[in-house]
């Protein structure tokens, strides 16, 4: 049987890391490392059981110290507010040989047709494009991160920059358990701001602009408030 790692980054997160924490208790191993928070995240991650790193700030850098620690055959790559559904570490043990890497289902939280249709976004996106983002959870074999350089200590696009470079060594494979990602960037902010970023960031960085470029154009403060910032302006996730 393959050992898994999760790899979860997380600033200032004490309102969602411990549901995504108890959604992720099948696997052999879980990272969370940690930019600063002051929050007491760190302490909701430990007593969860996970390992806790502390980094300097940054997705990227995050993530890429906790995978130098982790021994799993698997790297899955997941954000502090999404939760996978049970049937993850089955369907994971299922993929096909050939598959270097993949993602789960996304979906939001959040009730009405705007969601549904975001969500019909992003499948068509993974479909065509084969880009899923790192809030459905992506996965990637060690040989494979280890082969393409790893995770790039990038401010923002770290998992498409990944992905890019793992689905030039084969197939991925997307599955159908869903990755319950918070809708919180959007009830803060409206639906169409980020949505634009998100898609402006991605055809960016297809066109090859390299990301912290990209990082200096979308800044939150000429876009208003997405991710942590979001949270700061309207509180209102699972309590640990």
């Amino acid at each position: 049987m393959a050992v898994v790692s999760v790899l979860i980054p997380t600033l200032n997160e004490r309102n969602w890391i411990g549901a995504c924490l108890q959604t992720v208790t099948a696997a052999d191993e879980i990272i969370v490392a940690d930019g600063g928070s002051t929050d007491g995240t760190l302490e909701i991650a430990a007593r969860a059981g996970a390992r806790v790193i502390q980094t300097p700030r940054g997705r990227g850098v995050q993530l890429r110290a906790g995978a130098a620690l982790a021994r799993g055959d698997w790297l899955l790559f997941m954000h502090a507010d999404t939760r996978l559904d049970p049937s993850w570490r089955e369907e994971l043990e299922s993929v096909n040989g050939a598959a270097v890497g993949g993602a789960f289902r996304f979906a939001l939280d959040g009730p009405g047709r705007r969601y549904r249709w975001m969500e019909a976004g992003v499948a068509w996106r993974c479909r065509t494009l084969e880009l899923p983002y790192a809030d459905q959870g992506i996965f990637v074999r060690r040989e494979v991160y280890e082969r393409v350089g790893g995770m790039a200590p990038l401010p923002i696009l770290e998992d498409i920059d990944l992905i890019q470079r793992v689905r030039r060594v084969g197939p991925l494979a997307l599955l159908e358990t869903r990755a319950l990602t918070s809708a919180r960037r959007w009830r803060a902010a409206g639906l169409v701001r980020p949505s634009l970023r998100n898609y402006l960031c991605l055809a960016l960085c297809v066109a090859g602009v390299p990301p912290r470029s990209i990082a200096n154009l979308f800044r939150d403060r000429h876009w208003g408030p997405s991710g942590r910032a979001a949270e700061q302006t309207l509180d209102n996730g699972p309590k640990a």
